[in-house]
């Protein structure tokens, strides 16, 4: 028990270099390479934050040709009158708003992503989230890895933007400390081999290669498994250092419950072995069940050390991500999500369904799902 609590500090610090290495908001300082660039957005629903975070895109100050194709399933989307808005409000930049009623697959955001995709009238492909937020010199960092023909994806790191509850709060821990360093802690090890979904930039070269969307249209992870087809097919994948925002409506405990369970069994499809062992970089459950199991002096201070540290790490990770001033409190709720996640850790292992925008699917052993 000794040694696993020496191995959770030790990876938990290893964790925290490597995202403290990584150089974080760094913007591309040559903007003169600007290719054109279609945007797919494919929208279902509304709330009080999509409107701006639709807007961020339509003004973006990018110095090449840029088009925008946003997709909803159905015309009555309230959704629409906010594209229509936006699409009066900015008359310059080429849009337009397709329907796409057909179903291609259990996966209903690429089922739009395929039936859009021909629509596209550049090279450089950007697929985005519609909760997502971009700075407005965004794109110019974005397409600059592209500039070496062996990068074949960009993406990047996404934050909660607004943790007003409780819960939202436990989750702006796994999100906005824990997820990203985890990332640079695996990049340290070998190249990335996936991709995050926020934002993600690619060419039609690459699309094609692995078949267009098409081929992801029953994939429960269809980021990963585009940036993971990508990889495999020998090109690299980068990060942009710049952060964007994700903003989300109003969750309680088991809103953020349903969605970390989600993501846990996806993450445990996706990678079943690393997904096993990160039990072990677990920084609390460990010192505490030393502590639990052998109650003397050296254990207690051994405990304490490592749920201070977890903390500050935490703080300091969110505050990075956040670019605003330290604050110890944004790492108080780590232990309590640490001690959450050896829940969901067990959770994920005990089922294969999950709850996507309202609808129940089945998760196949291959990663693919099927609506139930």
């Amino acid at each position: 028990m000794a040694a696993l609590a020496l191995l959770s500090l030790a990876l938990t610090l290893w964790q925290w270099l490597a995202a403290r290495r990584f150089p974080l908001h760094r913007r591309a300082t040559d903007v003169s390479f600007a290719p054109g660039v279609t945007v797919l957005k494919p929208l279902k629903g509304c709330d009080e934050f999509t409107e701006s975070c639709l807007r961020s895109w339509f003004a973006q100050k990018y110095a090449g040709e840029m088009q925008i194709i946003l997709a909803v399933a159905d015309a009555d989307d309230p959704v629409c009158s906010v594209v229509e808005k936006l699409r009066r409000e900015f008359p310059q930049c080429d849009s337009q708003l397709v329907i796409c009623p057909e179903r291609l697959g259990a996966n209903a955001k690429v089922s739009k992503l395929a039936q859009i995709e021909p629509r596209a009238k550049h090279e450089i492909i950007i697929v985005s989230d519609a909760d997502v937020r971009v700075p407005e010199d965004f794109l110019a960092s974005a397409v600059a890895p592209l500039r070496d023909e062996k990068v074949g994806l960009v993406n990047g790191f996404y934050r909660l933007a607004n943790p007003t509850t409780v819960a939202m709060q436990w989750e702006a821990v796994a999100i906005n400390a824990d997820f990203w360093s985890q990332v640079l802690q695996s990049k340290s090890l070998k190249p990335l081999d996936f991709a995050l979904g926020a934002v993600m930039v690619t060419r039609r070269k690459q699309l094609a290669e692995i078949g267009g969307f098409r081929v992801l249209e029953d994939c429960l992870a269809d980021d990963y498994q585009l940036g993971h087809r990508i990889a495999k097919h020998g090109h690299c994948i980068e990060l942009c250092p710049i952060v964007v925002d994700c903003w989300s409506s109003t969750m309680y405990f088991l809103d953020v419950w349903s969605h970390q369970s989600r993501w846990a069994r996806t993450i445990r499809v996706c990678q079943p072995g690393p997904y096993f062992a990160s039990i072990l970089s677990n920084g609390t459950i460990w010192p505490l069940l030393l502590y639990l199991l052998f109650p003397n002096i050296l254990s207690e201070y051994f405990l304490a050390f490592c749920l201070v540290t977890r903390a500050i790490m935490v703080a300091d990770l969110q505050r990075r991500l956040a670019r605003k001033p330290f604050s110890l409190p944004d790492g108080l709720l780590a232990p309590l999500k640490d001690l959450l996640q050896v829940l969901l850790w067990i959770s994920a292992f005990l089922g294969n369904t999950v709850v996507w925008r309202g609808e129940k699917y089945k998760i196949r052993r291959d990663g693919t799902m099927v609506r139930r």
